[in-house]
């Protein structure tokens, strides 16, 4: 049984005008030279947002500790940054804010923001190749924009590492899943193509932060 708990999880969804800004831009993501890197093609920046406005900050590296992260744990990830205008973009500042005002966090609260496109390459494409695990936030948001071609995806939400999960759920275009990263576990199922002779893929983004009172400051 999931705890009663406002904020473990929430599911909402985006404006359609959000959803049509910012789907064409998924079709620009790179490759990159990471173990996922042919597949799972992506942008990542880290804002703050301060004063309903998105403001980008200058960093740039994504690292996981190998305890949370078994694939590709205390590798050091650089990626291209999300695209000036589509972090400036209503659709943007509507995610954002969403994000901040479901979970209660502060004005000027640091968020970092993965785009991402995952193509269904082989018979079946992993969309989480770590598997059933927490990625050291207290707060993530999964933001379903566009699936092609494709079936499978769906998110798995588990209570325990080890149990069946709870939830599970495909998200459509514009659905958003806010979880509590530090009481529930997520995965997602394999995605393949319906045509194998089209390309197929899902594009999310991905929203995490962690509390002010657990932020290391430098």
């Amino acid at each position: 049984m999931l705890h009663a708990h406002e904020n473990t999880l929430h599911i909402t969804h985006l404006s359609n005008h959000a959803v049509k800004e910012l789907s064409p831009s998924f079709s620009k993501l790179p490759s990159t030279e990471h173990a996922d890197g042919q597949f799972r093609l992506r942008r990542y920046s880290v804002v703050e947002f301060s004063n309903g406005q998105v403001v980008e900050l200058d960093k740039h590296n994504f690292v996981q500790s190998e305890d949370i992260n078994h694939f590709q744990g205390d590798v050091v990830r650089q990626f291209e940054p999300i695209e000036a205008q589509i972090l400036s973009s209503e659709g943007m500042q509507e995610m954002c804010e969403l994000f901040i005002e479901t979970n209660g966090l502060e004005d000027g609260q640091e968020i970092e923001i993965h785009q991402i496109r995952i193509a269904a390459i082989f018979e079946e494409t992993q969309v989480a190749p770590e598997g059933v695990h927490q990625d050291g936030f207290d707060h993530i948001a999964i933001i379903g924009v566009t699936r092609h071609n494709i079936v499978g995806g769906e998110v798995m939400l588990y209570q325990d590492s080890h149990e069946a999960p709870f939830f599970r759920k495909v998200l459509g275009d514009g659905e958003v899943a806010m979880l509590a990263d530090s009481k529930l576990w997520h995965n997602a199922q394999p995605i393949r193509t319906i045509d194998h002779g089209e390309m197929g893929y899902m594009d999310v983004f991905v929203l995490t932060a962690k509390d002010a009172r657990n932020v290391l400051h430098s």
